[in-house]
């Protein structure tokens, strides 16, 4: 696959599961991909390919440029390591050499995009939610296993015309990607499916298709504190067409928060369940369930 237009030279902060598969699809597609990492993962990316197994894409590989900091203007910045990392890693893109470029978060949670626009212009900073189940094997290996890769675009503070080429070439890369109006529905749009399963499935080690069958009340109750806190944040959750999407989901499917439980790493529980108290406790909205798995994934 070819772009159709002009080539983009896009950072990708992370190279990780997400950010390995973004950066290997645009690559293949044409554009130049310069991969910000730590400093054993850009060594391997400068010596030899980036390598992508995909049920949906194939297996390919394909070389990206690398490095340890952003030296240069580019035109898009796709920032994609964990919550619990982001912090620091932004380290690797200082303000002062980022110019222009598009600074688009492919982050799970809501608060991560005030603090990017608290670092970068706001005009530059891009809502975006990604959909996909891709695995960072070895340091530029890459497992897609899922038969989908999903992103959505919101623009608040940023050009429309932007946000929507933006979109195109994500979309000429081979992600089912759309641009949308409404930035806090998106986000939590994104939320309303990956907070129930990833708490629930990671505090009692269980499948979709068994917390279906194990916890489904939990799951229900869950569903509901989300949905009346989304409320108070002006965005209504379609309850029935959520727990469908759970019901449909693969019985064997895993979430990301759980293989990061059982590999040992750091939890994203802050950003999932922490942003979801932190919300409720402005609106003065009680979420006992949700407050629990918090406290038990947190150790407190």
């Amino acid at each position: 696959m070819t772009t159709t237009s002009a080539p983009w030279t896009v950072a990708v902060l992370g190279p990780g599961g997400v950010g390995g598969l973004a950066a290997g699809l645009l690559a293949r597609a044409g554009h130049r991909v310069i991969c910000l990492a730590r400093e054993e993962t850009a060594a391997v990316l400068g010596s030899r390919e980036l390598t992508v197994r995909s049920g949906q894409f194939g297996d390919f590989e394909v070389p990206v440029d690398a490095d340890t900091v952003l030296r240069e203007r580019v035109d898009a910045v796709l920032v994609t390591p964990k919550e619990t990392g982001l912090r620091s890693a932004l380290e690797r893109v200082p303000r002062a050499v980022l110019g222009d470029a598009l600074v688009v978060p492919l982050l799970n949670g809501v608060e991560h995009v005030d603090v990017l626009r608290a670092v970068y212009p706001a005009e530059q900073v891009v809502a975006a939610t990604i959909r996909v189940e891709s695995t960072r094997t070895a340091p530029g290996v890459i497992e897609h296993a899922s038969p989908f890769a999903m992103v959505e675009l919101a623009g608040a503070t940023a050009p429309a015309e932007r946000v929507a080429r933006l979109g195109e070439v994500l979309r000429e890369a081979g992600f089912a990607a759309r641009v949308r109006e409404d930035e806090t529905a998106m986000l939590w749009g994104k939320m309303s499916f990956l907070l129930p399963l990833a708490l629930l499935s990671t505090r009692y080690g269980l499948t979709v298709g068994e917390l279906r069958d194990e916890r489904r009340d939990d799951m229900l109750a869950v569903v509901d504190e989300l949905a009346r806190v989304a409320a108070a944040e002006g965005v209504e959750i379609d309850t029935h067409a959520l727990i469908g999407q759970v019901d449909g989901a693969p019985y064997g499917m895993r979430s990301s928060m759980q293989k990061d439980a059982e590999a040992g790493r750091p939890l994203e529980v802050d950003a999932v369940g922490g942003a979801l108290l932190r919300a409720a406790d402005r609106h003065g909205i009680a979420v006992p369930v949700t407050s629990g798995l918090v406290t038990a994934l947190s150790g407190s």
